[in-house]
Parts: structure tokens; sequence; C-alpha cells
């Protein structure tokens, strides 16, 4: 886990594992801010590990595994905060720490800006908005079989499934969590329309009816821990970046028009992208109740992207003109992190096969 930095006085040696263990305990500090000032080894040394992995991660060699992978995990953790676990309320103390924020926009400011090297915006704001939004639906909701979805149908073992679960586990234990967040405010039809869609999602509050639910018994059928984070440590970063980017949008109400453009393409790919699933399960010869998660979504989703862009999407662009384009930059941002966290799995899935 060790990674050697060149500096202009020596050559100082950063593990990013026991970065992380600093972290944590700073995380769990009883009021971290009144420590700020004060000397501390620990911070200190998760300070010089933070540094070293943005320059890794961003400077102009690119993306490093490792350092991508330290830098979405510490991001993870400070994020997943937002959200109420039913655990042990002292770990919620630092939930409005202005140290966490300094380290989460530290973060964010200099990933943003990497990942807008991957869609090109410009070029979205001179577009018709109904054609190119429908076109993009069209193409995703009965796309080409790629590499990536070719793989999970045909290839996939069994031991790649059970790890496609613990890594799929990650958000789908908490499933549809961040449209919370999104859903208060001034009473309309689109608001309805979200909340229709997070109740359904939600299982109409029957516990045996929400998707997590689903989720948690495809992993005791395959003999697997339902608890969530359980499986945390085989989640590519890619994967983690896509769950860190949901609260990135999720969470600031100018980014609104971005998450609904996220959260229709989300909906709109998830039947094709889960057929793939089920099919590689049934080619596997698993139950119904290891598979039952996938079916459901390939079911739910597909009417769930229809609202989403009857009545979502395209009010909203009606009523934003002018950033309507946004909606399209949300789309094409979630095409590109949910593609990448694919191959990503894949890659993972290939690598645990060969050990």
């Amino acid at each position: 886990m060790a990674q050697e930095t060149n500096t202009s006085d020596s050559i100082c040696t950063i593990n990013y594992q026991e970065a992380e263990e600093y972290f944590d305990r700073l995380l769990h500090l009883k009021n971290l801010d009144n420590h700020i000032e004060e000397a501390d080894a620990d911070r200190e040394l998760f300070e010089e590990a933070l540094e070293t992995a943005l320059v890794e991660a961003f400077g102009d060699e690119g993306d490093v595994q490792e350092s991508n992978l330290f830098l979405q995990k510490i991001l993870y953790r400070i994020n997943r905060l937002k959200l109420f676990w039913y655990d042990d309320l002292e770990k919620y103390t630092n939930e409005a720490s202005q140290y966490l924020s300094s380290v989460r926009s530290k973060i964010e400011s200099r990933w943003q800006k990497r990942e807008l090297e991957n869609v090109s915006i410009e070029p979205l704001k001179g577009l018709p908005f109904q054609t190119a939004i429908r076109q993009r639906v069209a193409e995703d909701l009965d796309p080409k079989p790629d590499a990536t979805g070719l793989y999970f149908r045909d290839e996939m073992t069994k031991d790649g499934y059970r790890n496609l679960l613990g890594i799929a586990s990650l958000d789908g234990l908490v499933e549809a969590s961040q449209l919370s967040r999104v859903l208060g405010g001034v009473g309309n039809k689109i608001q309805s329309m979200l909340t229709r869609v997070f109740l359904e999602e939600y299982g109409g509050g029957r516990l045996a009816k929400k998707h997590s639910s689903f989720f948690s018994a495809m992993l005791l059928e395959m003999g697997m821990k339902a608890e969530p984070e359980a499986y945390m440590d085989m989640t590519p970063w890619e994967v983690l970046a896509n769950i860190n980017h949901s609260f990135i949008l999720c969470e600031k109400k100018r980014n609104f028009l971005r998450y609904v453009g996220a959260l229709l393409f989300t909906e709109v790919s998830v039947p094709s992208a889960f057929a793939n699933y089920t099919k590689a399960g049934q080619r596997l010869g698993l139950s119904e109740q290891a598979i039952g998660y996938w079916d459901l979504h390939i079911k739910e989703d597909q009417r769930h992207g229809q609202w989403m862009l009857e009545d979502v999407a395209l009010p909203l662009a009606e009523m934003y003109e002018k950033s309507a384009w946004e909606i399209i930059w949300g789309y094409d941002q979630q095409r590109f992190f949910s593609h990448r966290a694919g191959v990503a799995t894949v890659r993972s899935l290939r690598d645990a096969d060969t050990d």
C-alpha cells in the first residue's frame, strides 16, 4: 500500500491504508473542530497523504489507481454522514465539522475539475432539448451490446457473480437515499412525480417491498453478508466515484437539473444493464431469490424512466429554458460515470478469477 513520493528535500513514503486509519481516528474525535489548532500527529500524517494523493491522482501523469481509491474512500466517509445508518449516535458528532467540510471541498474541487474533461459541455448548450434528450433515452433503452454487458451476461462465473453483488451492495442496500435529499421544498407536479418514484423505490413504506430488501435477499441467498458496507474493501474507486458524484449533485440545489438528468439516465439504462445480470444468474442456475432485485428493477424502472422523461425532465426544461442543457449535462455525465464503473467492476471480477 505504500507510495514513494519525491519532494524537494527527501523521499517520503505514504501508506494510504495507515492514512485511512488516521482519518478514522479524526472522524471519531469528540468535537473534531475544537482540536484543529492543536498539534496532532494523526492529522498531520493524514494531510500529508491527502496532498500526495491529490498530486498523484490529478497531476499531469493522469489517474493512479491507489491514490484515487484513497481519495474516493475519504470522500465517501464524509458524504455518508448525510445519511442515517441507525448506529451509534456518537458517530455523527462531527457531521457539521468545518474541518471535514474543508477536506471534502479540497478533494471535490480537484476531482470535479478533472471530470469536466470527460464530458464537453459547451456543445450541449446549443442543442434542441427535446430532440437531444429523446434521442439519448431511445439509445439507452435499447443499447447495442458492449464488452462490459457481454462479460456479465456470458462469461461471469458464480464467484464473479458473488463479487458483483458485493460491489453493488454499497449502493444497493441504501438505494435511492440520495433522491430523498432533493424532495423537500415547494410542492408541484414535478416534485410529486419524484416523490412517487421515491415511494416505489421504498416499497410504499413497507420494508418487505423496499428495493434494498430484495438486494439483501440476494446476498443472503448467496451466503453473503447483508449488512451495509460489508464489502467496502472490494469496491473499485470508479464505483465510489459514482456514489460520491451523486452526493455532489443532490446536496447542492444549484445542481438540481444535473441531478434530474443523472437520475433519468439511471432509470432509463437500468433495465438493459440488469437484464445481463438476470441472464447470467439463469445461466449459472441461480434461484429466483438470487436474482430477484434485478428482475424487480427491469419491470419497475421501465416505468420510472418514462415518468422521469415526460413528467420531470421535459417540464423542468420548459420551466428553466435557458438552463435546460444542464439536464443533458447531468445525463451525459452519469452515462460516463456508469460506463466507467461497469468497466472497473469487470476488471475487478476478472482479477479475482485469476487469483
